[in-house]
């Protein structure tokens, strides 16, 4: 029962938040254009803030685990290949992009760091899965959408320049690599840029979890259930039944192997709507598997984290 209590207390806070954050644009609190005006501030501030001052804090030399971004980095690269092949099982086909791009792609960034907080009081090791896994989150989604789309005719040249300009770019990875090269060098924080990052940080986990709440539509119809359901499974447990007991077993613990779980279980990002939708796919299947992920992660990642917990790992 002490397990259970502390995982419930690691996650129920978190989907409480998101709920709210639904029930805020539902009774005319703020609006969609607010949410994401919110989405974006916490993207582009509020989580590198965090994240920069996790790191810029922290003794790189000791922070650093080369063996983990490649753990992190393997375990995302199979993650998708199992996605890709899969998803040749869907008939008809024409969801196929969407399907793997909404099986691999994790909102680390949000619900991860939330729990990780919750649990030891700061990111841990975080930053070091995001580094492994979200560039190529991201590059990966775009050649899944190029080349899985109906009619496709393949990714341009200019494509791959957006998406590798925008990885550079990337505000998140940003704030992770300036924390890196802030720690390396081991610079001072003066107690006025600290307070004032600091300050900026803490408004990273309520008003990332709230917009991601309040992004939620639980009107979309769910055109393809079966799929779906499928691709649900195969993100908040399937991935995790591979992947975990091989993280075990090379000795991963406590928030490194917290961090691999949320790599690996936790809900689909909405960006995999925003992305699938500009890039010509129609969009309502990713709204649907974000929507159920999401939902029920609240359940799945507290069962994953208790399976931990008991076993003495976290």
């Amino acid at each position: 029962m002490e397990n259970l209590v502390f995982c419930l207390n690691a996650t129920i806070p978190i989907f409480i938040t998101l709920m709210l954050g639904y029930l805020f644009r539902r009774i005319g609190l703020y609006d969609d254009s607010f949410v994401s005006q919110m989405n974006k501030f916490a993207f582009k501030v509020a989580l590198p803030a965090m994240l920069f001052l996790n790191i810029a804090e922290a003794d790189f030399y000791e922070v650093w685990d080369t063996k983990m971004v490649v753990f992190c980095f393997v375990a995302t690269f199979c993650s998708i290949a199992i996605s890709i092949g899969l998803s040749f099982l869907l008939k008809p086909r024409d969801i196929q992009g969407e399907f793997v791009q909404s099986s691999y792609r994790s909102s680390a960034a949000i619900l991860g760091m939330a729990i990780i907080q919750n649990l030891y009081g700061n990111v841990g090791m975080a930053p070091l899965m995001i580094i492994a896994s979200v560039p190529l989150y991201n590059v990966m989604a775009v050649a899944v959408l190029s080349f899985l789309k109906p009619g496709s005719h393949g990714m341009s040249r200019q494509m791959v320049m957006r998406t590798l300009k925008g990885i550079a770019a990337n505000p998140i990875i940003l704030g992770i690599v300036t924390g890196l090269v802030w720690s390396m060098l081991r610079l001072p924080l003066p107690t006025i840029l600290y307070n004032t990052v600091n300050n900026l940080g803490k408004t990273a986990t309520p008003l990332g979890l709230m917009a991601m709440g309040g992004a939620l539509h639980f009107g979309k119809v769910f055109s393809r259930p079966k799929a779906t359901i499928a691709c649900t499974f195969l993100k908040l447990v399937g991935f995790c039944a591979i992947f975990l007991p091989i993280a075990i077993h090379l000795g991963f613990t406590h928030d490194k192997l917290v961090s691999i779980l949320i790599m690996l279980g936790s809900a689909t990002t909405v960006t995999c709507y925003i992305m699938a939708k500009n890039m010509g796919h129609e969009g309502s299947f990713s709204s649907s598997v974000i929507m159920l992920t999401t939902l029920l992660s609240s359940f799945t990642l507290t069962g994953w984290l208790f399976i931990c917990r008991s076993l003495g790992l976290i």
